[in-house]
C-alpha cells in the first residue's frame, strides 16, 4: 500500500488545466478551477487568467473509500498563469484561438502511512492548446478544445511532492452552458475534460484515461453579483498499465460540492471569482478541501 500510495502521488498538480500531484484523478487536469462559467469562451482578443488555488488535505482513502490510518495531511498551493488568444477567425461557425498554461506550484506532504514528509515547489508541466472553439447563441455557449501537456516540470518518482508528473496527456474538451431566461441571469453548465495518458519515463507505467466533469448553477443578480452551487466529479477510466505483479491496481476517483461568487467589471475588463469545494466519497486519492481564487483581465 505505501508503494502504491507514493506511486499514486507521482502519477497524479494544472487547471484548465491546473495540475497537482496530490489532487487529479490521475492526471493532469485539477477540477473545481473553473466553476461557473467555464464553458462560456470571452469574444475576440488577448485574456489572461490567474488562478491562486489552495488544496487542504485531511485524509488519504484507499480503493474503497475507507480513510488510511494515522494522520495524513498535507497542503497544495498553486498560481497558475493562463493566457488566451481568440482570433475573429471562424470554424463551423465558432470563434478560434489558441492557449498557454504555465503552474508554478508549493506543496508539503505528511502521509504517515506512507513515511512521507515532504515538500517541494517549482514550475509544474506545462500546458498548450493550438485549438479552442467557441461557440454564442441566444441562450446558450458550448466550447471544444485540444491540447497537450507536456512533461516539462521537475519529476523525481521518490519524492511525491514533485512539482512535475513524469508523463505527457492529451486533454480534450467539451462544454456547455445553457441561459434559462432571456436576461441571462439562470445559468446550468457542464465542461468535461477526456485526458490519454502516456508513459512515465522513470517507471514505465502509463496511467489510464481520466474523466473530469465540472457543473455548475448560477444566478447573476441585479448588480451584477453572480452566485452558484458548483461541484466535480472525475474518474479514472482504465487500470495503469505496466505495474508491477502483486500490486493493488485500484481506479481512483474524486467528487465535490461548493460554493461561487463572482463579478466583472465592464469598464475595466476584469473579472474576479472565488469558489470553494468540500470533497466526499473518493476513492484511492486523498480527499481535502480546495479554495480559488481567479482574476481574468482582457488586453
Amino acid at each position: 500500500m505505501t508503494h502504491k500510495i507514493t506511486l499514486a502521488l507521482g502519477l497524479a498538480l494544472g487547471g484548465c488545466a491546473l495540475s497537482f500531484a496530490v489532487q487529479a484523478a490521475n492526471g493532469h487536469y485539477v477540477p473545481g478551477v473553473e466553476g461557473l462559467d467555464g464553458p462560456v469562451v470571452p469574444p475576440p482578443g488577448l485574456y489572461y487568467r490567474g488562478y491562486l488555488v489552495h488544496y487542504d488535505i485531511d485524509r488519504l482513502r484507499d480503493g474503497d473509500g475507507n480513510a488510511l490510518p494515522t494522520s495524513n495531511t498535507g497542503k497544495v498551493n498553486a498560481l497558475v498563469n493562463r493566457v488566451v488568444w481568440m482570433s475573429d477567425k471562424r470554424i463551423l461557425g465558432a470563434d478560434v484561438g489558441m492557449e498557454a498554461i504555465v503552474p508554478v506550484l508549493n506543496t508539503s506532504l505528511d502521509f504517515s502511512v506512507a513515511g512521507i514528509d515532504e515538500s517541494d515547489s517549482g514550475v509544474g508541466d506545462v500546458f498548450l492548446s493550438p485549438l479552442v472553439l467557441g461557440w454564442h447563441g441566444e441562450r446558450w455557449d458550448a466550447v471544444a478544445a485540444a491540447g497537450y501537456w507536456f512533461a516539462s516540470g521537475d519529476f523525481d518518482v521518490d519524492q511525491p511532492a514533485s512539482p512535475g508528473k513524469g508523463f505527457g496527456s492529451t486533454m480534450f474538451t467539451l462544454g456547455g452552458a445553457w441561459h434559462l431566461d432571456a436576461e441571462k441571469r439562470w445559468t446550468v453548465s457542464a465542461l468535461s475534460r477526456y485526458e490519454i495518458h502516456g508513459e512515465q519515463d522513470d517507471t514505465g507505467i502509463t496511467p489510464g484515461d481520466s474523466l473530469t466533469l465540472e457543473w455548475g448553477i448560477g444566478h447573476r443578480l441585479a448588480g451584477g453579483l453572480k452566485l452558484g452551487l458548483v461541484g466535480y466529479d472525475a474518474w479514472q477510466l482504465e487500470a495503469d498499465d505496466g505495474l508491477a505483479p502483486g500490486l493493488v491496481n485500484d481506479k481512483a476517483e474524486q467528487h465535490a460540492v461548493g460554493a461561487e461568487a463572482g463579478y466583472f467589471w465592464p469598464s475595466l475588463a476584469l473579472g474576479l471569482n472565488g469558489a470553494y469545494y468540500h470533497e466526499y466519497d473518493n476513492l484511492d486519492l486523498p480527499e481535502g478541501d480546495l479554495f480559488r481564487v481567479t482574476l481574468t483581465k482582457r488586453f
